[in-house]
């Protein structure tokens, strides 16, 4: 039997936890995490991590492995998510992935473009460029030297354009060139599942879910992260704006009202995602897991 790696997506608060643990009992196995604001060990209400209970109702991997202090590239996730999944595969044929951050999910199921290192002072001199000069000759700059790229970039994002920029001028290449390299091929097949709902119903659920993150304690959280908020993995919603609430900013009241729209705008930016891959098989999230468990097993066997 083909190796299968079973992927469950979908936008935040849809029941991609509670699918994925039943998908692992069915198949008697293991749950690779990746929710790139799971990985630390410091932040579990703001990033709704699986219960105790969850978490011993199948093994889990990458849930708050790592500490806010240290540095994890997307880049790491794909090198350490194949390593277990190679090992995985050894014990059992189907192994469940499970996440709501696409490039994470992507870097394990079509593997990342891979660009060579470049000189760091092309990217100061390009940023100084913006800050004394604005986008608009970036953006032109872009377009001489990759204008394929720059039909399809978001011009109007600056970290976007400096990023194509640095490696066009540090590699004398196109930035399309590198995006249009053959990645490696995977080991297993992947069956993608995606939970969703209409929108209305998928705003209540998140405006609920961040109610009661409030209620479990969230803010004294954030408290305790306060020493540690400029390190990268702080700025992300939950927490972001609490510390402005904390910092005397903003009201407790406004700072929750915040939150909720900001994770209202994240959930449509996964959906939109997620709904690029035209392989994912869409389920209503109250489907049950055993219709879903039959649609999985009549594609395994057409693989």
């Amino acid at each position: 039997m083909a190796k299968t790696l079973i992927a469950v997506v979908g936008p935040t608060a849809i029941g991609k936890t509670a699918l994925s643990i039943k998908l692992a009992n069915h198949y008697n196995t293991e749950i690779v995490s990746a929710d790139s604001r799971q990985f630390y060990k410091e932040m579990t209400i703001g990033t709704a991590v699986p219960s105790k209970e969850e978490l011993s109702a199948a093994k889990h991997h990458f849930i708050q492995n790592l500490s806010v202090t240290e540095d994890y590239s997307v880049g790491d996730f794909e090198r350490d998510g194949l390593a277990l999944l190679e090992k995985l595969f050894k014990l059992q044929d189907i192994v469940i992935l499970v996440g709501g951050s696409g490039l994470y999910v992507n870097a394990i199921v079509k593997g990342l473009n891979h660009f060579p290192d470049v000189d760091e002072s092309i990217r100061l001199k390009l940023n100084d460029s913006l800050k004394n000069e604005g986008l608009e000759p970036l953006q032109n700059q872009l377009k001489t030297l990759d204008p394929k790229y720059f039909e399809k970039v978001d011009i109007h994002n600056p970290h976007r354009v400096i990023r194509a920029l640095e490696i066009c001028i540090g590699t004398q290449k196109t930035y399309t060139s590198f995006l249009e390299q053959d990645k490696e091929e995977r080991p297993f097949n992947t069956i993608t599942v995606g939970l969703e709902a209409d929108r209305t119903k998928i705003y209540e659920r998140i405006n609920d879910r961040v109610d009661i993150m409030m209620a479990e304690g969230l803010l004294k959280e954030v408290k305790s992260l306060e020493p540690y908020k400029n390190y990268n993995a702080l700025n992300t919603v939950g927490y972001k704006e609490l510390f402005n609430y904390l910092d005397d900013e903003w009201s407790l009241e406004f700072a929750i009202s915040e939150i909720k729209k900001n994770t209202r705008r994240f959930a449509k930016r996964q959906l939109t995602w997620f709904k690029k891959n035209s392989d994912t098989l869409w389920f209503n999230y109250k489907t049950t897991e055993q219709t879903i468990i039959k649609v999985i097993d009549n594609k395994m066997q057409s693989q």
